[in-house]
């Protein structure tokens, strides 16, 4: 098969598989990202470029040979940001980096919200001080799964890498990938702005494995722009939701436990055990709920 060929079309194979935090001085008017987890769990296939597709036959070995992690994904989904995934239950070591320049920090900003909760829902990644138009390059090798704009992302591109991980760069004011396009580190992805649901210029930057989220500056020294070790080995504990950090949550118009437990972070058992109430408590608007 041709590279043109190969850029034109790609049939998608769906398989069933699924710190320290860095010291920054917090700017909350550079922040933004989802409000909540559903924004990375829009339905829909998508394919590597537009166009007619033709008759040759895409196979499970191609899909292999040209797709990073294909066989521990099982797919090459380029329209859903991040889908819902089993939990993991084994331990895996991830070799990030053979030499200095197999890594890059995006951006060179400082943190301006890290990775956490935040406003009591769950901040996937960690926000990047820039100024619109710095350029963002890729943490590391790999091939650009998404590449287009999202309602709360901006302009928003995913890289998939050869070890299994997933790095997303959030609120660009431009792109200057493709979907399919193969990057090494430090290739320029786009450039930084403040599109999508966002306050301020800065980049989100998110790291995921099999779509489970990883806190960045367990990887990264954020400060330095270093990568903490060359290798990263995961445990099951690693994929924890972010947990609150603040000792109160007060019901909001609409609230019910379930939505306030993803929100926290806190199972609704143990929400029910701390305030002494049952998963069938009927919550009141500005009712305050112990969450420690």
């Amino acid at each position: 098969m041709t590279q043109k060929a190969l850029s034109l079309s790609v049939a998608v194979l769906l398989g069933t598989m699924v710190c320290q935090m860095a010291l920054g001085q917090a700017d909350s008017t550079a922040i933004g990202g989802p409000e909540d987890n559903s924004t990375y769990e829009e339905t829909g296939l998508g394919v590597i470029v537009d166009g007619e597709m033709e008759e040759e036959v895409w196979t499970a070995a191609d899909s292999m040979f040209h797709i990073p992690s294909y066989t521990l994904y099982g797919d090459w989904n380029t329209d859903q940001i991040f889908g819902q995934r089993p939990a993991i239950s084994d331990t895996v070591t991830l070799r990030l980096a053979w030499a200095d320049c197999d890594h890059y920090m995006p951006v060179c900003g400082h943190v301006t919200s890290p990775y956490g909760v935040r406003r009591g829902r769950n901040h996937y990644g960690t926000d990047l001080k820039l100024q619109t138009g710095d350029t963002v390059v890729s943490a590391f090798a790999g091939k650009v799964r998404i590449s287009r704009y999202h309602r709360d992302f901006g302009h928003v591109v995913v890289v998939r890498h050869p070890n299994g991980l997933e790095t997303l760069y959030g609120h660009m004011s431009k792109r200057l990938v493709d979907v399919g396009d193969e990057v090494e580190a430090g290739d320029v992805l786009g450039l930084g702005g403040s599109t999508g649901r966002s306050t301020g210029s800065h980049l989100h930057f998110e790291t995921r494995y099999l779509g489970h989220p990883i806190n960045p500056a367990v990887l990264f020294d954020l400060e330095e722009g270093t990568l903490r070790s060359n290798a990263f080995t995961l445990a099951p504990g690693s994929f924890k939701a972010p947990v609150a950090q603040t000792s109160h949550y007060r019901v909001r118009r609409g609230d019910t436990l379930y939505a306030i437990s993803r929100r926290t972070g806190i199972s609704v058992g143990r929400l029910c055990k701390i305030n002494r109430i049952s998963a069938s408590s009927i919550l009141r608007t500005g009712q305050v709920l112990r969450l420690q």
